[in-house]
């Protein structure tokens, strides 16, 4: 991928969460599906460096959870919230791209970044 952006990390994010979803349930104790595609395994590692409640954000949306009910869950206003999930994606496309950025910046500036 030349350059990740937050629209195309949240698409990989969707992806990864619809497969999650139809995995089939383990029929055996230590018998699991290996039909998992590379590009879900490799989405479900951006998340870790992201603060906790920006990954949780980042992931309801994925899995397409709708805003009031990430509001309960996380404890935040709707603006708010939305602020995490831009930052988480932008914090995660930056990654991506090997763009280093100062973590003093405000969660607005990294968006804009």
């Amino acid at each position: 991928m030349a350059d990740w952006t937050p629209s195309i990390v949240e698409a990989r994010l969707a992806e990864a969460a619809w497969v999650l979803k139809r995995l089939p349930e383990p029929q055996l104790s230590g018998y699991f599906s290996t039909c998992v595609s590379r590009r879900m395994e490799q989405t479900l590692t951006w998340t870790a460096c992201l603060e906790p409640i920006d990954g949780k954000i980042v992931w309801l949306r994925a899995y397409g959870t709708r805003w009031k009910e990430v509001c309960w869950t996380v404890g935040l206003q709707r603006s708010a919230a939305n602020q995490h999930w831009l930052y988480g994606l932008s914090v995660i496309s930056l990654r991506l791209n090997n763009r280093r950025f100062n973590r003093n910046l405000s969660k607005q500036a990294v968006i804009k970044l």
